[in-house]
């Protein structure tokens, strides 16, 4: 029985993993306010070893379109900012030698648009990787039925369970994708 437990268990901590890469990416896509984690994806060449730009800098949000960025080493913000000109994020980063500042122009509608496939494409990749999660738990309860390790009851209602657990999750990412639309055409 210990086996079917900690099938279910690891099932529920890597679909809650999968949620959590969700909540990322939707923290990267840009909206029309500035904030640190659309910063966390941008990878720097740092003397030749690709860093993130999070180990290399603080950032602050003194206005709502406008994000301060303060290398730790002086050396390094010509390489900050061709990561961020470079990025996804669309926008042309001011350089005065002591930080960068970066100005969010507004967002056009066709633009909100394009963000909103961006955010519904990751949401749909979080439920894929969910539901391969379920079915490899799925077919690892089965072997444990068809071993004689469980049965059929136990499989049932553990699969019930793994049902609940998958649907639990899969409404997690609908509720993050809803919040990021609902931000993303806010103007």
């Amino acid at each position: 029985m210990s086996d079917l437990t900690t099938t279910l268990a690891d099932a529920g901590a890597n679909m809650s993993k999968a949620v959590e890469v969700a909540k990322e990416d939707f923290g990267a896509i840009r909206t029309g306010r500035a904030h640190p984690a659309m910063f966390q994806k941008i990878m720097v060449d740092y003397y030749g070893t690709y860093t993130p730009l999070a180990q290399l800098a603080t950032f602050q949000v003194p206005e709502a379109r406008m994000a301060i960025i303060s290398p730790f080493d002086k050396s390094a913000m010509a390489s900050i900012e061709k990561a961020i000109r470079d990025s996804d994020l669309g926008v042309n980063p001011a350089n005065d030698g002591a930080v960068i500042r970066v100005n969010f122009p507004q967002l056009t509608e066709e633009r909100r648009k394009d963000f909103i496939k961006v955010a519904r494409t990751k949401a749909e990749e979080s439920r894929v990787s969910i539901r391969n999660i379920r079915r490899s738990a799925k077919e690892a309860m089965e072997k444990l039925e068809k071993d004689g390790e469980i049965g059929k009851d136990d499989l049932s209602r553990s699969e019930k369970d793994l049902e609940k657990i998958t649907s639990d999750h899969v409404a997690k990412i609908e509720e993050l994708l809803k919040h990021k639309e609902t931000e993303l055409l806010e103007v």
